[in-house]
């Protein structure tokens, strides 16, 4: 535009602030994530149960539950390479003895915790579909459970309790706090509520 004298014409780029509320049709609850544990327990779905309390309890990517290894659980640590990064994850205690009776049940005795009949890791599909199938059986909009949104749970209950975003962005693996930012978000409901236990509106 600038060659043909029309700078006039330019585009211009337009700032669009991001969003700072998670969309609530799709963040999965505390709530949801009991409903979900019953649901599992009541089932005798034990492993499902397990694998949804690790996701939960320890912030993981699902690609990343290939790391939770008998002998990591025995340590209540896993190392995490991935991304060309390795990142230490603490098992906590309670988890670390749920896992260890599952694999004795299981006679598991080396090698990745969650496997399929064949022993090989489970993979994504296989979780994916056997929490579709669990949330069919829930009050929950199906469209809230998939693997991940254990990982946004956790790291909104951590930021809750811990308010440190930069420690939180080193336990998830993020190279970038703003990346962190997306996962705390919160939906309009609770910053509502938020607003309200200001008191400030007399």
């Amino acid at each position: 535009m600038e060659f043909i004298d029309k700078a006039e014409w330019k585009v211009k780029f337009l700032k669009v602030q991001r969003n700072a509320f998670a969309e609530e049709s799709r963040e999965l609850s505390e709530a949801d994530y009991r409903e979900l544990l019953q649901t599992a327990k009541s089932k005798k779905r034990n492993r499902l149960y397990l694998l949804m309390l690790t996701l939960a309890g320890t912030g993981i990517r699902v690609s990343e539950l290939e790391y939770i290894t008998f002998e990591a659980v025995k340590r209540g640590k896993a190392e995490i390479d991935m991304k060309g990064k390795i990142r230490v994850i603490l098992i906590p205690r309670l988890l670390k003895e749920k896992l260890l009776n599952f694999a004795s049940k299981n006679h598991i005795r080396t090698g990745c915790i969650f496997r399929s009949r064949s022993g090989r890791p489970l993979d994504r599909s296989n979780i994916w579909r056997e929490l579709k199938q669990l949330s069919s059986e829930t009050t929950i909009n199906p469209d809230k459970v998939f693997p991940h949104n254990f990982r946004h749970l956790f790291a909104r209950c951590y930021y809750a309790v811990e308010k440190d975003i930069a420690h939180l962005a080193d336990i998830l693996g993020h190279s970038s706090i703003e990346t962190t930012r997306c996962y705390i978000a919160v939906s309009s409901k609770k910053h509502e509520e938020t607003l309200l236990r200001l008191h400030l509106l007399i």
